[in-house]
């Protein structure tokens, strides 16, 4: 049975952060709320969670998964960051903001490009996130919750508990969401490339 916990996006209550992280630790998925729109999520390296988010977005293999971090040290122990790369992750985390980097040794290969060692990384701006992350200690794997043959993610906790509530062993209450995904760029060269234009401002990538 699934589970819904209303936490307060504000002041997240830590009784509840800490039922969530038994949860992800477990091995079950949950929708958590984020800085542009919900997310789906899951124990970093958990290979039959992965398997059910991957089902749950119709997602294959080419599909690029997202490590959400809590910070910068947290994206450099993941992906590949040198100075320049680095003064750009500065400057605009947190926010909405996907970027696809090299990735490390410690990526679990079930989560990485086939044909390309690369990696999304991201810093929300959004405190229940960071509840979570905190909690749990290292980054949570995690796809942005876009229905299938839909553009936007879904920001609404109550419809996802309608249409997933089956398939989830926990939904997040944290309020409504903003409507845009992420922005994603790429930086394993420079200049930037914007694979997709989100809610994050493109022009700091833009030279």
């Amino acid at each position: 049975m699934t589970q819904f916990f209303q936490i307060h996006p504000e002041n997240p209550q830590k009784r509840l952060i800490d039922q969530a992280v038994k949860i992800i630790k477990d091995g079950g998925v949950i929708a958590y709320p984020t800085d542009s729109g919900y997310a789906l999520g899951c124990h970093l390296g958990d290979k039959k969670a992965i398997e059910k988010i991957k089902w749950l977005r119709s997602l294959d293999d080419k599909h690029n998964f997202t490590l959400v971090c809590s910070d910068l040290s947290e994206i450099g122990t993941y992906a590949k960051v040198d100075n320049a790369v680095f003064r750009l992750l500065k400057n605009q985390t947190p926010g909405p903001y996907t970027f696809i980097l090299n990735a490390t040794n410690e990526v679990p290969r079930l989560l990485l490009h086939p044909k390309r060692r690369s990696i999304g990384v991201r810093v929300p701006d959004h405190r229940i996130t960071h509840a979570l992350l905190e909690a749990l200690g290292e980054p949570l794997m995690s796809v942005t919750l876009i229905p299938v043959d839909e553009e936007l993610p879904m920001t609404d906790p109550e419809t996802i508990r309608e249409r997933f509530g089956a398939h989830l062993d926990l939904v997040v209450d944290g309020g409504a969401c903003h409507l845009e995904p992420t922005t994603v760029v790429d930086l394993r060269e420079l200049p930037p490339t914007i694979v997709r234009e989100g809610r994050g401002d493109t022009a700091p990538f833009i030279t």
